[in-house]
């Protein structure tokens, strides 16, 4: 079984294709509902697929985990996350929130995909090349990932990047505290009132009010609203204007 959470659709890509490739049930984590209780096989795998923020596993994907009601622990239990470029020391931190649960990690992949994340000065999205060689490398690596998991592979394979004890346990630490914020969120003229961008929250945040969106407090900044509006005109502060937008399947630059 596939569990997956994914605001701009890179991660939901990457589940699907391992569902494919491995025959496994592909389940959106439905965070703003309350956990189901999920029947696993005496044998079948757990795959939590996830977007890295900030070089870790989203908070709000550890605090699924921690809810999440199965039948029997897991026989193998593996994470395959996506990033824009590494993910520091990712495996490691989400190793404690399943140890918390008796269960096992056993496995962690990481797949480069589109950044997405852009809310800060001289972050940007890659280029229509960049996007689309990113995606056709991911998919490649989709066939050995998915061989590993079928034969219960225990390996840690995903990209670290420079610094990455320091950026996983201190740099995440200070996004969450100053950066992760819905307040800098804001609508121009452009709005046509659509509601596409309460629709794509997988956080149901954005409510509709007098026609506007409106965000409650509980943002993850999956960016999802900003990369799905259909006129561009959602923004983060001052930091994304003049950016582009992407979700996977679609991308403008």
């Amino acid at each position: 079984m596939i569990l997956y959470f994914s605001g701009c659709g890179n991660s939901r890509h990457i589940a699907e294709g391992l569902g494919r490739l491995t025959g496994d049930s592909v389940n959106e984590m439905k965070i703003k509902e309350s956990v189901p209780t999920y029947n696993i096989e005496p044998g079948e795998s757990l795959g939590i697929v996830c977007p890295v923020y900030a070089w870790a596993v989203p908070r709000v994907v550890r605090d699924y985990v921690k809810r999440l009601s199965l039948n029997r622990i897991p026989s193998y239990c593996y994470l395959a996350c996506t990033c824009g470029d590494n993910v520091g020391k990712t495996p490691e931190q989400f190793e404690t929130v399943v140890n918390s649960r008796g269960w096992h990690l056993d496995a962690a992949y990481s797949f480069v995909m589109p950044e997405t994340y852009i809310n800060l000065a001289g972050f940007k999205l890659d280029s229509p090349e960049n996007e689309r060689k990113k995606i056709a490398e991911a998919d490649k690596r989709l066939s050995a990932v998915a061989e590993a998991i079928m034969h219960h592979k225990k390996v840690i394979d995903v990209t670290r990047g420079k610094m990455a004890w320091f950026n996983t346990h201190i740099t995440n630490s200070l996004f969450y505290s100053i950066l992760i914020t819905d307040k800098k969120f804001h609508t121009t003229n452009e709005c046509i009132s659509c509601g596409v961008c309460a629709k794509s929250c997988p956080l149901g945040n954005i409510t509709m009010e007098s026609g506007r969106p409106k965000w409650h407090g509980g943002c993850t900044n999956c960016m999802s609203c900003y990369h799905h509006c259909p006129k561009n005109a959602i923004h983060f502060g001052k930091a994304t204007k003049g950016k582009g937008r992407y979700y996977y399947g679609h991308n403008e630059q």
